[in-house]
């Protein structure tokens, strides 16, 4: 899951992120591997991790044999969201919607999970679920006669979201190609 964290965020509030965002869809932990941040090493999380029986690990610095793949997927997504930000942290397009990296996430969320690794020839939503998502440009008429104008700019503003995040996911595959990593984008106009 992709979510919004800032440097500023409290114990509590990752802990609240947390209930409201991960654990109410996929259930408790049975361990958390963490880089020592002072937030899952607070006297409220160690009361956590003993009130719900989790266990915490710490990574070692520089040994990316402990949570590697976290890591790796963390430079993933912030080269996606650097990308993706390119306009600034918050930025208004041609045709007026303003957005910001909190708002844009799920749209780059949606793209890297819809999008074909290489590695294993299927989307990380087909490895979750064993199923890729319907997605919405899918299904949307192109004709958009006697729409509410509210929908209408809704469907523009998916547009342009989708737009942008394949362009975004276009961008960091080549880059991961020189690294030895590839990501193919199977998100298309229809």
């Amino acid at each position: 899951m992709f979510l919004p964290c800032h440097k500023d965020d409290t114990a509590m509030d990752t802990a609240i992120m947390i209930w409201n965002k991960v654990i109410s869809h996929t259930g408790l932990f049975q361990n958390i591997i963490s880089d020592r941040d002072p937030k899952f090493t607070s006297a409220l999380w160690t009361n956590l991790h003993n009130l719900f029986g989790t266990k915490l690990s710490f990574s070692t610095a520089y040994h990316p044999q402990t949570d590697g793949l976290a890591e790796r997927m963390i430079q993933t997504l912030e080269d996606m969201i650097r990308r993706f930000c390119a306009y600034g942290l918050e930025f208004k397009d041609s045709d007026g919607f303003t957005h910001d990296w909190c708002t844009l996430i799920p749209a780059l969320e949606l793209a890297y999970k819809t999008s074909i690794h290489s590695s294993t020839g299927k989307t990380p939503a087909m490895l979750e679920k064993g199923w890729n998502p319907r997605l919405p440009y899918d299904t949307l008429k192109k004709d958009l006669v006697d729409i509410h104008p509210t929908a209408s700019s809704f469907k523009i503003m998916l547009d342009k979201a989708r737009h942008h995040a394949t362009d975004v996911c276009k961008i960091v595959s080549s880059m991961q190609k020189k690294d030895g990593i590839q990501v193919t984008n199977h998100l298309t106009s229809k």
